[in-house]
């Protein structure tokens, strides 16, 4: 029994850490909340679903046209608006991304409405002893664990993703070395909506999406933030690990409704006992 909750938490948190790396990179980067997240997850999970429902498209097969698209987005916001404020105090680049928010959310409300909507691949289950394994959700976890650990590799070792990390550790020297701030901060922004397109496409799969579920997706990635520990990879997929793992267990003992209340629970505790994080580093925020 307890094997089994385990694995639906461990299915459920890797969703969450592609939820959340995306979030944690542009805060650890930009030190910009970036209220708009949430929404990027819904409207990548809306053009999935209706490219599924009108033109029979396999949702996993539209992963990265999603994401793509939602980079441009992403990318044209950050350049165009966010980057303006970039250096004023931090309520101002929130209150800049509430606003958008608000907008993409009435606009999505306008063209898709608020009914909730999912994908029902029904790709059937697997059975391993007194585990049972839905394929969709198997397949969703791959893929995100796939998707976040891709984003690790491109920040380890390509030159765009070492100019994002020496942008996040000393900007002024950054710049003295020749790095384009402004682009870096553009790239990032876009890479940060970049996943939340492609997570909304997987939960688009998973989960039944609607317009007010934006507040309780960027919810689940401040708390992983803090749990895990904010601006890196790692961070991220150790939050969103313990967060699914942790609503799994108190979901079967403590019921679903008090679930996402434990999470919230353990991140007041981490910010009292380890600011920082499971795995975060002082002065590395």
């Amino acid at each position: 029994m307890y094997s089994q909750i385990l694995l639906n938490g461990l299915m459920l948190g890797a969703i969450y850490a592609c939820i959340a790396v995306g979030f944690s990179l542009v805060w650890g980067v930009l030190n910009v909340i970036n209220m708009i997240h949430g929404a990027f997850i819904i409207l990548g999970g809306y053009i999935t679903f209706f490219a599924w429902l009108h033109f029979k498209i396999h949702p996993f097969m539209m992963i990265l046209p999603v994401a793509v698209l939602m980079f441009g987005l992403g990318y044209i916001l950050q350049r165009g608006m966010i980057n303006k404020v970039i250096s004023k105090p931090v309520l101002t680049t929130l209150t800049l991304t509430f606003g958008l928010e608000m907008i993409l959310y009435n606009a999505m409300n306008l063209v898709f409405s608020a009914t909730p909507r999912r994908i029902a691949l029904d790709m059937g289950s697997l059975k391993l002893g007194e585990l049972l394994l839905s394929v969709d959700r198997i397949a969703s976890m791959v893929l995100a664990l796939t998707l976040t650990g891709l984003l690790y590799l491109v920040l380890r070792t390509s030159k765009i993703g070492r100019a994002i990390v020496a942008v996040r550790m000393d900007r002024d020297a950054a710049s003295l070395m020749g790095i384009n701030v402004k682009e870096i901060y553009a790239i990032t922004f876009g890479i940060g909506a970049f996943m939340a397109g492609a997570c909304g496409a997987l939960v688009a799969v998973v989960f039944p999406i609607s317009t007010s579920l934006t507040g309780v997706f960027l919810g689940k990635a401040f708390v992983i933030c803090v749990i895990g520990g904010l601006g890196t990879v790692p961070g991220a997929l150790v939050g969103g690990l313990t967060l699914g793992v942790i609503e799994s267990f108190a979901g079967y003992w403590l019921g679903p409704q008090n679930a996402i209340l434990i999470g919230f629970i353990l991140m007041l505790v981490l910010l009292v006992v380890r600011p920082t994080g499971i795995i975060g580093k002082k002065g590395y925020e």
